[in-house]
């Protein structure tokens, strides 16, 4: 049986993998932030570890407890976990754009690097990241957020070519508008000056399932994908920022 580590699976996509790949004959670890999250995990029959992101020492012992319950075995690691910080990047202070790269970015190097080594002893596994639409295209109001998830795709295309040589596969997934939690747990940097997502995204939302084909290729085919585009609206997004001019996409995702 393989073993998965998931970080983030208090709801949404962590919670829908976690349960599909259970079913799928997996040995899921799954990871939260709050107790009464661990709880519900926990009775739903998931072996859980706390995991707070923004915390090194968290992630350190984490990863303690992913090593123990794995016998340094492990097969794969899902970076799902993060969240976002909008406002105008003028709105944003220094620690906000600090915790945003802290849990989306930092902790992913560290609990990689912690964890790397158990794939790497037994000459096999998957590293997956959860990017995003505005880690291909950036817009106004999610700068902060955008930075990240850019950081992550450039990061992730590295460790990628840095294990080229062995049988670790770095696979990222782009979801667009799916319909999770993650938008009502956006930190808003202005109260009097929201940001939402625009009406036509609503025209093209899914549901958080539409990953699971995704996450099941690039954890189980001998060649994955590098990318794997979630819903309309991020393949025509990566397809514009690849044949449109800059200025031209500027004028199309000036109001976005």
């Amino acid at each position: 049986m393989k073993s998965i580590f998931i970080t983030g699976c208090s709801s949404g996509i962590g919670l829908l993998a976690a349960k599909a790949l259970k079913a799928r004959g997996y040995r899921v670890i799954a990871s939260c932030r709050k107790q009464k999250d661990y709880q519900n995990l926990v009775a739903l029959g998931f072996e859980t570890v706390l995991l707070d992101l923004n915390d090194a020492n968290s992630v350190m012992e984490a990863a303690r407890q992913v090593l123990n319950l794995t016998d340094n075995k492990l097969y794969a690691l899902f970076n799902n976990a993060g969240f976002g910080v909008y406002g105008k990047l003028t709105s944003i202070s220094r620690a906000q754009l600090e915790a945003q790269f802290s849990t989306n970015f930092f902790a992913v190097h560290q609990l990689t690097q912690l964890l790397l080594p158990a794939m790497l002893a037994h000459g096999e596994g998957r590293i997956i990241q959860t990017s995003s639409i505005v880690g291909i295209i950036a817009t106004p109001g999610r700068g902060a957020y955008s930075a990240s998830k850019y950081a992550l795709e450039a990061w992730s295309d590295t460790m990628r070519l840095e294990l080229a040589h062995t049988n670790i596969k770095v696979c990222i997934i782009e979801p667009g508008p799916l319909k999770t939690q993650f938008s009502s747990n956006v930190e808003q940097a202005e109260q009097n000056n929201v940001v939402e997502n625009p009406p036509i995204a609503k025209r093209f939302t899914l549901s958080p399932a539409a990953i699971l084909p995704k996450l099941f290729h690039a954890l189980e085919a001998k060649s994955p994908k590098v990318r794997y585009r979630v819903t309309f609206v991020t393949v025509l997004a990566s397809i514009g920022k690849r044949l449109l001019p800059n200025k031209l996409m500027d004028k199309i995702l000036a109001n976005k």
